[in-house]
C-alpha cells in the first residue's frame, strides 16, 4: 500500500472521528516531534500564526528532538486536517 493511500485512509478515519464527537469551532491540540532545528520549529509556528494558538516546546533529554504542543480553536475537522498537511510538508516532523 502506498504512503498516500494510507495517509488518506488516516485522513479519512480522523475526520470521521472529529466529525463524530465534537461540535465545531472546538479547540484542538496538535503535538509533534521535530529535529531540535529553530528553523523547524519557526516553520510550524509560521503556519499557525495568526490563529491564537497556545505554542509550547520542549527539548529531548538529549537535545536532539524538540516536542512541539498547539493548542487553538479550529473551526472544523477539514480545517484540523489542512493544518496537519502543511506541516507534514516541513522535514522531519513527526506527527503524533
Amino acid at each position: 500500500m502506498s504512503t498516500d493511500k494510507k495517509s488518506e485512509e488516516f485522513y479519512n478515519r480522523l475526520r470521521e472521528q472529529l466529525e463524530g464527537d465534537t461540535e465545531w469551532p472546538a479547540p484542538y491540540l496538535y503535538k509533534f516531534i521535530v529535529p531540535a532545528s529553530n528553523e523547524k520549529i519557526a516553520e510550524i509556528e509560521a503556519i499557525f500564526d495568526r490563529t491564537g494558538a497556545e505554542i509550547q516546546t520542549r527539548d529531548s533529554s538529549k537535545g536532539t528532538y524538540t516536542s512541539v504542543s498547539i493548542k487553538v480553536t479550529m473551526e472544523s475537522p477539514d480545517a484540523v486536517i489542512e493544518k496537519y498537511l502543511q506541516v507534514s510538508e516541513v522535514e522531519g516532523v513527526i506527527s503524533l
